[in-house]
């Protein structure tokens, strides 16, 4: 099994190492066993008060793990960049399945404390819920563009003061494309007020496919490669527009080029 500190000890890059070790099961079932256990543990340390951060991160590392078991194979580039950060940021990344909001965790917070702004739904949700709420995450509706703006300027801006870096997915809903129209510069407006790098990252996590019934199970595809690029910061200048440009291309640009790897 893999631990985060094989990961991070890697200098900028890790692959899923070709010997891995697999399950002979269908990969949906291989991956959902051990996944439906770590956060039914995970949810029962929640709701006694004692899920912290390495509780957090092992979780992840563990959803990981089964993923890799249900022969699944991760590509992430760019760590040397949360290295290199010497203080918070804002993390903005396009959204594709449910795989994303358990892994970058695991990347992300040994090296700068993280949370996510999320929709009520994973507050509320059977079980994931109780994990959720003690990450101190900025909730907003996405029903009140306004509303939403404004939480997420004064709740996102008080947890960047209070060290914690801050991930959000700007489009509406999780998608295969890309529609750079519908990922606002909710991210960028963060960074700039709270005077902090944004860090873009491009991801492909379509491995992890949709439900028909339930959105948030659906079947595993092995053969989607992961992958998860860290982008270098950006300093926030002027109205921000060309940073969110600048965002907006690197999550195209990646995206493009892993799609036609696959052809």
């Amino acid at each position: 099994m893999i631990a985060y500190n094989t990961i991070l000890a890697t200098d900028d890059d890790y692959r899923t190492p070709a010997d891995r070790r697999t399950s002979i099961l269908p990969p949906t079932i291989a991956f959902y066993i051990p996944m439906i256990r770590t956060v039914f543990r995970a949810s029962a340390k929640a709701k006694r008060g004692r899920y912290g951060d390495s509780d957090w991160v092992n979780s992840s590392i563990e959803i990981f793990n089964a993923m890799e078991l249900a022969r699944c194979r991760f590509h992430i580039e760019g760590m040397s960049v949360l290295h290199r950060l010497d203080g918070p940021a804002v993390f903005v990344s396009n959204h594709m399945s449910t795989l994303e909001t358990f892994i970058l965790p695991a990347l992300i917070n040994p090296v700068r404390r993280c949370t996510f702004v999320i929709k009520p739904s994973l507050i509320d949700y059977p079980v994931f819920g109780h994990v959720m709420r003690t990450r101190n995450p900025v909730v907003v509706s996405r029903d009140n563009p306004r509303q939403d703006l404004l939480t997420v300027m004064e709740q996102g801006a008080a947890r960047i003061a209070s060290g914690l870096s801050i991930v959000l997915f700007p489009q509406t809903t999780r998608r295969d494309d890309f529609d750079p129209s519908l990922f606002n510069s909710l991210g960028v407006k963060l960074a700039r007020a709270a005077n902090v790098p944004l860090l873009p990252i491009a991801l492909k996590t379509n491995a992890w496919g949709s439900g028909r019934m339930f959105k948030d199970f659906g079947p595993i595809h092995p053969e989607h490669t992961i992958h998860i690029r860290f982008g270098e910061p950006l300093h926030i200048t002027g109205n921000g527009r060309d940073q969110h440009e600048a965002t907006l291309a690197f999550i195209d640009t990646h995206l493009a080029g892993w799609s036609k790897a696959t052809k």
